[in-house]
């Protein structure tokens, strides 16, 4: 599954910020960009998020994609498109084949949002007995 090692890669990419950073006792969460053509299905990067979170640093963060659209540039004309899915890299206005793909390729972390000092202190449960 390549959501698997996606996933595993940018947890392992913010639990090392967050140790360069020193002092952060969680990560709340975490704002990724999704290309369109990037081909990665954000559900199952959710899931796969949430696993590979377990019994780290980010147990519990939010993963929140941003969908990137995929555009493009005709070469020879300059016309740019939305190229949609599946895509069309061929100029909608001149036909032409020499193209430049702006957008969409994307798979970055854009931030990261995380708690330093003390945990927030924790409260006795409250016995239902009275």
């Amino acid at each position: 599954m390549h959501e698997m090692s996606v996933a595993l890669a940018v947890v392992d990419q913010v639990a090392e910020a967050a140790e360069r950073a020193g002092d952060v006792t969680a990560v709340r969460s975490v704002r990724l960009q999704v290309g369109e053509l990037a081909g990665v299905v954000p559900d199952s990067l959710a899931f796969c998020f949430e696993l590979v979170c377990a019994g780290t640093l980010l147990e519990g963060a939010e993963l929140v994609t941003e969908a990137v659209p995929g555009r493009a540039r005709c070469t020879p004309c300059g016309h740019e498109w939305a190229v949609g899915m599946p895509p069309r890299l061929t100029c909608p206005a001149c036909d032409g084949t020499t193209t430049d793909l702006l957008a969409g390729r994307e798979l970055r972390i854009a931030a990261v949002q995380w708690q330093t000092g003390d945990p927030a202190p924790t409260r006795e449960p409250i016995s239902e007995e009275c």
